[in-house]
């Protein structure tokens, strides 16, 4: 490897995902040679090239808290602002850990009378700012690093609920349509949400199709509707179509 390249590698493992832009800026060249630089390195499996940047190649571990809530931030909030609008007022939502999942709660603050239950600190406390929102908060073991929380206890507390809307977040979609997370705990979490809801809305970035990680959650033809920022690739579209998934971009 080139110096530069070598740096790059170095950048990705401190931060978890660097930008093309921030990296042409720093090393002085243009995004063009940043771009090389990235798709040789993910040919080599050094990192995982994404749109717009280079992340971590693991299938182990997630790209850290604070770096995923500025990852594509501003496509979360526009798939969040079209899922809040599937959700009418006094509706029962479960909501999941994730940073896509809390911008949706921010913007179902504008709604009135919702019940939902959640095992995101955060996004309780973010709902907890409309004193019309009734707040169900799961019990349990919670992760410093996002708080979220997990374990039996809130494992209990979910199935204890039935909800017209289930809404919950992913770290990877595979190409054969298995929907992939890190965390095993989690990962049992979300399936109740999923059992337990009459309708699933998974929210999902660009960033996480053909992205690898090492616990199945599930597979596509679990949910019932897909909000993404870019359309897929046709043959996810037709995936998702053969299996009765509703998509919005």
């Amino acid at each position: 490897m080139q110096k530069r390249q070598a740096k790059i590698v170095e950048r990705v493992q401190a931060l978890g995902y660097v930008s093309i832009e921030d990296l042409a800026t720093d090393f002085k060249v243009t995004p063009q040679t940043i771009r090389r630089d990235i798709n040789l390195l993910s040919k080599e499996g050094l990192v995982r090239r994404y749109h717009g940047g280079a992340g971590l190649a693991t299938s182990v571990e997630n790209i850290g808290y604070a770096t995923r809530q500025v990852l594509c931030r501003e496509e979360k909030q526009i798939i969040a602002s079209r899922v809040a609008e599937r959700i009418p007022s006094r509706a029962s939502v479960f909501i999941n850990i994730g940073t896509t999942t809390e911008e949706v709660a921010r913007e179902l603050l504008k709604k009135d009378g919702l019940r939902v239950i959640t095992n995101n600190l955060n996004v309780a406390v973010i709902l907890s700012q409309n004193p019309d929102i009734e707040i169900y908060m799961a019990g349990g073991v919670v992760r410093h690093r996002d708080r979220g929380i997990t374990g039996h206890a809130t494992l209990e507390f979910i199935r204890q609920f039935r909800t017209d809307f289930g809404i919950i977040g992913i770290s990877g979609i595979a190409p054969n349509g298995d929907l992939l997370d890190f965390d095993y705990q989690e990962v049992q979490v979300a399936k109740a949400i999923i059992h337990n809801s009459s309708k699933v809305m998974l929210v999902a970035d660009h960033t996480k199709f053909g992205r690898e990680a090492m616990v199945r959650l599930g597979h596509v033809a679990d949910i019932d509707e897909l909000f993404t920022d870019i359309m897929p690739r046709k043959a996810m579209q037709d995936f998702l179509a053969e299996n009765g998934v509703r998509l919005h971009t």
